[in-house]
């Protein structure tokens, strides 16, 4: 191959191209961005960006000097729009087209939104400056969507000095990914912390004066922050010819097309270590697949299915929450370690017969470690989780 294409340029796009290189690809490598911005880190923008306790400087996945130092082709700020896999082109926003032998789409996803002007959401690093300066004491900011981002943002603003209305349509929030009680942990700690937390309401529109809900009660705020999930971008393949399904649908290679694979939150692929199709929308994943991919569209005849254990990690107040495994779907969870009520505990799922996840809130690394290998190892449930859990819960059955 002596044209490769990345599309994306975010973590997963920039680990593919570095992975690239450093397999020796010394051909014209583009790296394909719709933001001006170099490639940066999403996580820190609803937290120490959203708080001001970073600067934009701090913010780049790698110094300009070492981007320079990959030779990139680099089109920052040009969207693609097009694919033709028979032709081995990608049209760009600009009028361009740019050829490849090799192509890996790391296109992301972009929020869902409300009916109704004047909401922000949360996803861009311009995005994350404009809510910035909205904040502060006395503001009434309305959060929609209680998952994680949603949550961050709620105890970012929190600390700020604002007035936070966080309102969320499920009984518990989180409790489709986590679990009930897990979830209700969570909760609590918005309320101990002074956010009106609303559950089981949803929101019909945004106004310019706050939220509209369904039932016709108008929530007041100054700002609106919609956090209800997001949309692979893949509106720019409808004509390619590869299957797009709730993202770009790729084998356990991560591959996609004849020449194509995808990375990052926009792949929908086949983890053969679970048996299901996933689409993981986390930083520590995005780079692990941008890696992968990158090493079987350059050496097809040693390719390895990627089957990771994914991770993600959200800071809420005083709360680090880790968590291992694909916890959606699961059959039963069971805190093994710790305390729910002192918001320190380790809990494990179980899909099937086989430990799937494990999540951690308050606990030091190493107590959670033990079961990502766990999960690693498929290991038995009930050789793994003791009968009686150590935790003051017992198990939750979904």
């Amino acid at each position: 191959m002596k044209r490769i294409v990345v599309v994306g340029a975010s973590a997963a796009g920039l680990a593919a191209a570095e992975t690239l290189r450093r397999e020796g690809y010394d051909g014209t490598l583009t790296l394909v961005g719709d933001e001006p911005h170099a490639p940066y880190d999403r996580p820190p923008l609803s937290k120490q960006i959203l708080s001001g306790e970073w600067g934009t400087k701090q913010l780049p996945l790698r110094p300009y000097q070492v981007l320079d130092s990959l030779g990139l082709d680099l089109r920052l700020g040009v969207a693609a729009t097009g694919l033709d896999t028979t032709d081995r082109t990608v049209r760009l926003a600009d009028g361009s087209q740019v050829a490849y032998d090799g192509l890996i789409v790391a296109t992301g996803v972009r929020p869902r939104r409300l009916p109704g002007e004047g909401a922000h959401v949360l996803r861009t690093l311009d995005d994350a400056l404009a809510l910035r300066g909205l904040l502060g004491p006395g503001r009434r900011l309305v959060v929609v969507g209680a998952g994680f981002l949603g949550a961050e943002a709620a105890a970012v603003a929190w600390k700020l000095g604002a007035r936070v209305t966080l309102i969320e349509p499920a009984p518990v929030p989180l409790a489709q990914a986590v679990g009930h009680q897990v979830g209700g942990v969570l909760s609590r700690a918005h309320l101990e912390h002074g956010v009106d937390l609303r559950t089981g309401v949803s929101v019909s529109a945004v106004t310019e004066d706050g939220v509209l809900l369904d039932d016709g009660e108008l929530v007041g705020a100054d700002e609106i922050l919609v956090a209800i999930g997001s949309l692979p971008n893949t509106d720019w393949l409808a004509d390619s010819g590869l299957t797009v399904r709730d993202g770009l649908v790729c084998d356990e290679y991560c591959q996609a097309g004849q020449g194509v694979y995808g990375a990052g939150d926009v792949a929908r692929w086949y983890n053969p270590l679970f048996g299901v199709s996933m689409r993981i929308e986390h930083r520590t994943n995005a780079a692990e697949q941008g890696m992968a991919a990158a090493r079987n569209l350059l050496h097809p005849e040693a390719r390895k299915p990627f089957a990771p254990v994914p991770y993600f990690w959200s800071d809420q107040y005083d709360m680090k929450i880790q968590a291992y495994g694909y916890l959606r779907g699961h059959d039963e969870v069971a805190v093994v370690d710790g305390d729910l009520a002192e918001r320190r505990f380790v809990a494990a799922y179980r899909t099937g017969d086989r430990v799937t996840g494990a999540l951690a809130v308050g606990m030091p690394p190493k107590a959670i470690r033990l079961w990502r290998q766990a999960v690693a190892t498929g290991a038995a449930w009930r050789e793994a989780v003791p009968t009686e859990t150590t935790g003051a819960a017992v198990n939750e059955v979904a």
